[in-house]
């Protein structure tokens, strides 16, 4: 009888929810070298700061953070280095697409493995204002507070 894994998430950048209003993803394959694959085994990334960007009908992810693997050899390829998305062809356009008409641009929400393969997921994201930020900071506060009182009144306390 085969166990199912579930695949491991490496990293999320909850920051984009809070900075971006997400809209459409797309799961991505990345073009990784060398130690990187062990690098992102070990646990260790960081999605914080990173942007997709179609150049010459390709997509490319900036800012990205994987360390350098200790145990790998002494020259170690950049940390923030840009690295290439696999996406199908007519994906990249309709990226490229609504990047070029909305001023909308591409944030990785999720790094993980899948089949033993790396992906990323990216979104399709709209800046918030801090105006914004503050409302939904407000909105998820309300409904804490609504849920601790509903909660704290099923059990039959009152305060």
């Amino acid at each position: 009888m085969k166990k199912t894994v579930p695949d491991p998430v490496v990293a999320r950048n909850r920051k984009a929810a809070h900075d971006y209003h997400l809209g459409e993803s797309w799961e991505a394959g990345i073009v990784l070298e060398g130690s990187e694959v062990k690098a992102l085994r070990a646990g260790r990334a960081s999605l914080v700061g990173g942007f997709a960007d179609v150049e010459n009908r390709e997509l490319w992810l900036h800012g990205v953070h994987i360390p350098q693997y200790a145990q790998a050899r002494w020259v170690n390829e950049g940390s923030r280095r840009k690295r290439k998305l696999l996406l199908h062809r007519a994906q990249i356009d309709k990226i490229e697409r609504l990047i070029n008409e909305s001023g909308r641009t591409i944030v990785p929400v999720t790094l993980y493995f899948k089949g033993g393969r790396a992906k990323v997921e990216i979104a399709l994201a709209r800046g918030k204002k801090s105006w914004d930020k503050r409302h939904a900071l407000a909105e998820r506060e309300a409904s804490r507070e609504a849920e601790q009182a509903i909660s704290s009144r099923i059990m039959g306390r009152t305060d």
